[in-house]
């Protein structure tokens, strides 16, 4: 397992996470495979041609390996929730904003299949995945391609499902970790696992090389995971303040300025619980107004693309792991070099 990244031509054991709807720019993912990590960009809300074009985009600058990353699963095309007071809720939130009304958008299908074709054209090093798991056609057809796989775990035994279908390597994904949870088994409640243990028992349970993620920000951390058994350590908010990052600058800020950990589990931006700062729309939108996976997300796209502009931290997805007080704002490159020496100071 240890010439696993060695193999891919990736240097130091840093995965950038892949952060889907425009905080991790094909710029962002050059810059950190430039610097001898492992970029990867989230391609999730991306149609065929746009991922396409990100792969292009990522190959004019840099000759390094990277990742794309897609949703497996996770919609929710027949679950149907009363829409009104959702609606209600944004329609005043887009006049403080000074928004036309809200539209219902329709509940959505996965894309995943559309988007699979279009990734194994790119023929990236590595395709990760995350909210379920792919068919065995999808896996044969990706072999064919030589493209090295990534599965998301929350708990073991999702780890060893997706053993069993011949992953390639598994994201231990712990509680601490931002953004959407990639839980596809038993409920999310129950697949809150800390990154620590839930490392430990994947390498203790599986033979896969273990990739952990949730709450690692420096690093010391890295170091820490790489001497438990791992191969690398998966950063996503370290890296969300760098100027390389497609993050509105009041998400930037916000990051920047959490002084603990001030995050919470929510669905209230996309319909599935991720973690990020807490702020007023988590607070007022109520549990049982949220709309399925997908359509909740589409429906509060435009209240967060606004506020985006105008800098209105409250009605943005500031999506953050526990670690998020250890935030540091540096290029992308200056600061895969800080974790590499921070790890090496370890010795």
């Amino acid at each position: 397992m240890p010439d696993f990244l060695a193999k891919l031509g990736v240097e130091h054991p840093i995965v950038l996470a892949p952060m889907a709807g425009g905080t991790g720019t094909p710029q962002l993912v050059a810059a950190v495979s430039n610097a001898g990590g492992l970029g990867s960009w989230g391609g999730a809300y991306s149609t065929p041609q746009q991922i396409l074009d990100a792969a292009r985009a990522i190959r004019a600058l840099t000759s390094k390996p990277f990742a794309i990353n897609l949703f497996a699963g996770g919609y929710e095309p027949e679950r149907t929730v009363d829409p009104a007071p959702m609606l209600a809720l944004l329609g005043d939130i887009h006049r403080e904003l000074g928004l036309t009304a809200p539209v219902l958008p329709p509940n959505p299908r996965s894309p995943f299949d559309d988007q699979l074709a279009a990734v194994i054209e790119a023929r990236p090093a590595v395709f990760s995945f995350t909210f379920g798991l792919p068919d065995a056609d999808a896996f044969a057809r990706l072999r064919r391609a030589e493209i090295v796989t990534c599965g998301t775990a929350t708990t073991v035994e999702e780890g060893k499902r997706l053993a069993e279908a011949g992953v390639d390597s598994i994201a231990a994904q712990g509680e601490e970790a931002g953004a959407h949870r990639g839980t596809f088994i038993n409920s999310f409640k129950a697949s809150m696992v800390p990154m620590r243990a839930l490392t430990r028992g994947l390498l203790k349970e599986t033979r896969a090389p273990v990739i952990a993620s949730g709450g690692i920000m420096d690093g010391r951390e890295i170091a820490e995971v790489l001497g438990m058994g791992a191969v690398a350590g998966q950063l996503g908010t370290a890296f969300v303040a760098c100027p390389e990052s497609g993050a509105p600058q009041a998400y930037k800020d916000a990051i920047l300025a959490a002084r603990s950990d001030d995050t919470d589990i929510t669905r209230v931006f996309s319909g599935r619980p991720a973690r990020g700062l807490r702020n007023r729309f988590m607070a007022v939108a109520r549990e049982e107004w949220i709309l399925p996976f997908g359509q909740q997300n589409d429906l509060t796209r435009p209240m967060r693309g606004e506020a985006g502009k105008q800098g209105k931290a409250d009605y943005l997805s500031l999506w953050a792991g526990r670690g998020v007080a250890q935030a540091r704002s540096m290029p992308a490159a200056e600061l895969v070099r800080t974790l590499v020496a921070e790890m090496a100071a370890t010795r």
